[in-house]
This record gives structure tokens, C-alpha cells and sequence, in this order.
């Protein structure tokens, strides 16, 4: 593959007055404000822990982390944005004090806790719902004019799991993901992340199929997010716990950057941070 062409598309976003390319894969750390989270509910269930685990990521070598103070596993409850900006803002201080140069990343679907968030020192706003959970979430961040990922979820998270059903899974969030793209672009949201959705609505075979086609969705020119941090794709295709979900997890991740993926949102940073180096390693030779 010539060098002039991999990591494409090529991108370069203003995030909190840096310059940040994305045309060399980069880590994102994910930390979960929450008790319930599937994975690792309850490991950051204080602004000290959150720190040192982010103090950990960074270490490890992500750029980004993501904080979610609402857990959306299949299933969970909804928590009031109230609640959600209780659990966040106490550790969004406190990251913004000890780790200034690190990205952060905000994990909600709420319009509100995206502004707030903004406005106590994040940059990103990564909405699972795509806009469709709060009517202002389009809006809101056209308005901060800062970074959106955009994620493709069929129903909620309460509902998503029950019978995920499409025609072609891979054409419908494609047309869905490019629509979005061309509402935002319409209200002057310009630095934008796709996001797939993997295990968000779809059945391990729907996941499988998106990542057999994620290089189509380099077609739309921007970023693409690929989460599949010991997703439960990988625990019913083998039978096992998402805490023995690790070395699956990056063999699905290098796929994914074969595949054009920007970012991975990972729980396990190291390892994700190896394979992105390993990567470039292979195919630029540096």
C-alpha cells in the first residue's frame, strides 16, 4: 500500500486549540464514572481513581479519554442528566487540573451535560444516540463548535438487544451515518467521528459483517471510532467473560485499522497502543 494513501481519510482537527491529526490511528481510554457498566462499573467510582486510571492510559499512551457517567449497556436504566453531571464534573475538574494536555472526551446523549461539559474544559462530545435521544444535541454542538462523534444505534439502550433486524446492516448504517454527517455539516458542525455502533442494536453477526465492510465507511471522508473493547460479539462467539476478552479484542482491533479505522476506544490501552505500532510498523516501516 503506498505510504500517501494509508490512514486515510486525512484530518486534521482543532480540539481545545491543539492541532490533532488523525492520519495515524490514535488510543482512547475509556473510563466509566458508573457502578453498572458491563466491563468495569465501579473501578472509577471516585475522582482519585478516575485520575490514576487516566494517569494510567496516558502513560500507556492514549491521546483521548472518555468519560461516561451514564452507563449504556444493554438494558441499563436512564439516569437523569442531573445525575449524570454529579457523577462527571467532579472528575472532569480534576483531570483538567492534573492532566491539562490530555483530550477528554465526553460519553452522553444528553444536550445539557454536553454543554456543561464543554464549558468545565472538554473537547469532545461522543453521543451513542446520533441526535436522536435529545432533539438539541445537533444544535448544542454547532453552537460550541467543537468535535461530535457520531454513533449509529438502533432503538435505546433499554431496547437495542431485544431484536436487532436489518435488510443489510452495513448499507443502513452507512445511509444513516451519512445522513447525520450531511445534518450536521448543514448546521456548521464540521470536525465529525463516525461510529458504527458495534454491540449498539446489532447481533454478533451484524457486528462481524460491519467490521468485514469498515473500509466502505471511509467513503465518507472523515474519522472513523471503532469500539469493540470486549464487546459481547466476542464473549458469545467463544463462550466466555468480557474479563477474558482481551486478546480477542485486539485481534478485532488490528482488523479494524487494516480496515481504516482513526481511533479505538479500548479499556486496555496498552495493548491497543501496541497494535497501533505494530501496525504502522508493517506498513510504513516506522
Amino acid at each position: 500500500m503506498p505510504q500517501d494513501t494509508l490512514f486515510k481519510p486525512s484530518n486534521v482537527f482543532n480540539i481545545g486549540g491543539k492541532l490533532i491529526s488523525f492520519d495515524f490511528p490514535l488510543a482512547m481510554g475509556i473510563i466509566n464514572l458508573t457502578p453498572d457498566s458491563f466491563f468495569d462499573g465501579g473501578v472509577a467510582n471516585t475522582p482519585a481513581n478516575a485520575l490514576q486510571q487516566a494517569k494510567t492510559m496516558v502513560s500507556e499512551g492514549a491521546q483521548i479519554v472518555d468519560l461516561g457517567a451514564a452507563s449504556t449497556r444493554p438494558g441499563a436504566e436512564l439516569v437523569s442528566a442531573d445525575e449524570e453531571l454529579s457523577r462527571l464534573l467532579p472528575t472532569l475538574s480534576i483531570l483538567k487540573n492534573e492532566l491539562p494536555e490530555v483530550i477528554i472526551s465526553i460519553d452522553t446523549f444528553h444536550a445539557t451535560v454536553a454543554e456543561e461539559a464543554i464549558k468545565n474544559g472538554a473537547h469532545i462530545i461522543n453521543d451513542i444516540s446520533g441526535g436522536e435521544m435529545d432533539a438539541n444535541m445537533f444544535a448544542t454542538v454547532a453552537r460550541l463548535s467543537v468535535p461530535y462523534i457520531l454513533m449509529h444505534m438502533q432503538g435505546t439502550p433499554q431496547t437495542m438487544q431485544q431484536n436487532p433486524t436489518y435488510e443489510n446492516v452495513s448499507d443502513e448504517v452507512f445511509f444513516y451515518l451519512n445522513e447525520k454527517v450531511n445534518q450536521l455539516k448543514v448546521l456548521g458542525v464540521t470536525d465529525i467521528i463516525i461510529d458504527p455502533g458495534f454491540g449498539f442494536g446489532k447481533t454478533p453477526a451484524h457486528n462481524f459483517t460491519l467490521l468485514k465492510d469498515l473500509e466502505r465507511f471511509t467513503m465518507l471522508g472523515i474519522p472513523i471510532l471503532a469500539g469493540l473493547s470486549r464487546k459481547s460479539m466476542l464473549n458469545k462467539l467463544f463462550g466466555i467473560k468480557p474479563e477474558n476478552a482481551l486478546n480477542a479484542t485486539t485481534v478485532l482491533n488490528t482488523m479494524a485499522l487494516e480496515r481504516g479505522a482513526s481511533i479505538l476506544r479500548v479499556h486496555d490501552v496498552k495493548e491497543a497502543v501496541e497494535a497501533i505500532e505494530i501496525y504502522k510498523y508493517l506498513v510504513v516501516g516506522e
